[in-house]
Order: structure tokens, then sequence, then C-alpha cells
């Protein structure tokens, strides 16, 4: 992480931030991690995800604040508290704060997302799932 002076004079003398991608990735070529807002010095959590497996997602759970998905490439599914949407690329999504979900990939194919988190770190609590849960 490299601090990139912006200017002498502002608000609280405040400077950019770098993160390189060995910073926040998991993979070398896919969109693959994560950055907490704490890392740049702001409120906002990114975290970007993508898998090639039909079905496969984040599993059930809840944060305390709102999360912003944006559906970057392929076609998933996302189960908002009781709703269930069908999201595909180009489109965007509200989880509202303490309201569970997930999401999976629809296929074919890839999906991409980048799920903005309105919090400076990565506050989750998984919970068991309600539709896997036996009757």
């Amino acid at each position: 992480m490299n601090e990139i002076p912006v200017s002498d004079e502002g608000e609280e003398n405040r400077k950019a931030v770098v993160l390189h991608r060995a910073d926040w990735a998991n993979d070398e070529h896919a969109w693959n991690g994560h950055f907490e807002g704490r890392d740049l010095g702001t409120g906002v959590t990114v975290l970007f995800y993508v898998t090639d497996t039909v079905g496969e997602g984040p599993r059930w759970h809840v944060h305390p604040y709102d999360e912003v998905f944006i559906v970057r490439a392929g076609h998933a599914l996302f189960t908002v508290g009781d709703q269930r949407i069908e999201a595909e690329a180009g489109d965007i999504l509200l989880g509202p704060a303490n309201i569970p979900h997930k999401y999976h990939n629809l296929g074919p194919g890839r999906l991409e997302t980048t799920d903005i988190h309105l919090s400076e770190s990565w506050i989750q609590t998984n919970l068991e799932d309600p539709e896997l849960s036996p009757d």
C-alpha cells in the first residue's frame, strides 16, 4: 500500500492511497479478493467475487450495514430476506442492513460480482440457511 500526496492544503491534509493487486487479490488473474475500507482510510469495504461453478456462491449470512452488489459478468440468483431476484451482468442490487442474504451462480459460465460493504471493515455473521435446514 502506498500513500500519494494529493495536496498540502485541504481538509485534514488527506492523501491518496494505492492498494496494489498483491494487497487484496487471491488470484493473479481473476478479480477475486477484498480490501477493507480502513486500509484506505474510508468507510467502504469491497469484495471481488468470481466463480465458474454453477450453484456456487456466498451462503446465507447477514451484515449490520447495507451492501451493494454489482453483477459484472454472468447470471446469479440472489436471495435477500424473502425476495428471490435473478440478476445478470450490469444489474445492481441492494442488500439492506440486518437482512440475511446469499447468491449463487446460475450459469452458464463465470459469475463475477463486486460487493460493496458500507463499512470500514467486513463484519459478517454466517447463518443456518433455512432452505437447507431439515423440516
